[in-house]
């Protein structure tokens, strides 16, 4: 339970409705910023304006899934007002306070530490990063399905990247069928992807492997699939690419060259939101429980 712990929720989208529905059911005590046209309201939540004097009282403040920005600015679909997380709003929260979001810019990143607000960033978690593979890989699916005239099934696809996102994805694509190679770095990844009975190649070898794909996925988010890899890929191929903003292909040579790309970050947010919401929730529980064994005597340091 989170009887006697008070979470601020600051922005957000649907993933964040889920979240708020899991601690009401623990009783934690909630306010709500930034979701002033949110229906249908929630009973025993408060609703509040973002300012110094609410957040005195916060020992959890959970943001939006991602502060993309470098300016503090926290978006929200249920709110058309502007939230911005300012250093006087951090230097307001108690000692014990911490924030949570899924990641963040670094410019946040230093604003909260030179407040000394621990900041933990979720999707940065191990657990957090696995689970979210799963919506991450049908996602990416779909987009797939909904972008061919092929079936997955007898697909060539190749899958750049065997961290938590790319391993699931590989074998998804495998168990519906797909001819699934797997460009790594590494050569215990490679190994990896040899033990799933996938096709392993180093990606020094990536534009000899594109030349007859049907579909190529990119996990890494640094430049990767260069103009010189999309003058390989044939004109068919699909471009689907998974690494956060502003991804690891060049878009405008694939457009110029006539090969459809597209780059689709946050897909559990997009295609699941329910379940994205659910598998914050409990790493957020899981967290907060663990911390609030301490609170009791840092409120009273405060006091």
């Amino acid at each position: 339970m989170l009887t006697g712990i008070h979470v601020a929720f600051l922005g957000g989208d649907a993933r964040q409705l889920e979240v708020i529905e899991k601690f009401s059911e623990l009783d934690a005590s909630i306010t709500l910023i930034g979701f002033d046209n949110l229906e249908p309201k929630y009973s025993g939540v408060k609703h509040a304006e973002l300012n110094e004097e609410v957040l005195k009282t916060v020992d959890v403040l959970i943001l939006h899934a991602v502060v993309a920005n470098n300016t503090g600015k926290i978006d929200s679909i249920f709110s058309s007002k502007e939230l911005q997380l300012t250093e006087s709003h951090l230097k307001s929260l108690p000692k014990h306070a911490k924030l949570y979001t899924g990641f963040s810019k670094p410019y946040f990143r230093s604003l909260c530490q030179e407040n000394r607000v621990e900041l933990i960033e979720l999707f940065e978690r191990d657990d957090v990063a696995i689970y979210n593979s799963i919506p991450t890989a049908e996602g990416a699916i779909m987009m797939a399905i909904e972008n061919t005239d092929i079936t997955i099934h007898g697909s060539r696809c190749i899958v750049l990247g065997l961290g938590r996102t790319g391993v699931t994805l590989a074998r998804t694509l495998k168990g519906i069928g797909a001819q699934v190679s797997v460009g790594v770095r590494r050569h215990e990844h490679f190994a990896r992807a040899y033990e799933m009975q996938l096709n392993p190649f180093l990606l020094r070898d990536l534009c000899k492997e594109v030349t007859d794909i049907d579909l190529l996925f990119n996990t890494i988010p640094t430049m990767i699939v260069t103009a010189e890899v999309i003058a390989h890929i044939p004109h068919r191929a699909v471009i689907i690419d998974l690494a956060s903003k502003p991804g690891g292909t060049d878009f405008r040579f694939a457009e110029k060259r006539g090969v459809k790309a597209m780059i689709a970050p946050g897909l559990p947010g997009i295609v699941a939101p329910k379940t994205a919401g659910q598998i914050i929730a409990k790493s957020l529980i899981q967290l907060i429980s663990e911390d609030s064994s301490e609170w009791g005597s840092e409120h009273e340091l405060e006091k």
